[in-house]
């Protein structure tokens, strides 16, 4: 079950990151300049980075749902 408090901007990040592959890759770039447009919790960032981090052995095609994977399976409970 996804946390009902998920905070809306972790919710319109992962939205952007599904619809726009630049957006992830510049994520994956320069995550500290792009972190700053979202209103993000300490915890929230650090899941994305974590989220992040793992994507370094993602397939290209497959990075934008592995990011959403590991996000949302990190807020669940």
């Amino acid at each position: 079950m996804i946390r009902r408090d998920m905070a809306q901007g972790l919710t319109e990040l992962i939205g952007r990151v599904m619809i726009d592959p630049d957006f992830l890759a510049e994520l994956q770039r320069a995550p500290d300049v792009l972190l700053t447009q979202y209103e993000l919790t300490d915890d929230e960032r650090a899941t994305v980075l974590q989220a992040l981090a793992r994507l370094a052995t993602a397939p290209a095609g497959q990075r934008r749902h592995e990011f959403r994977s590991t996000l949302l399976r990190r807020v669940a409970t």
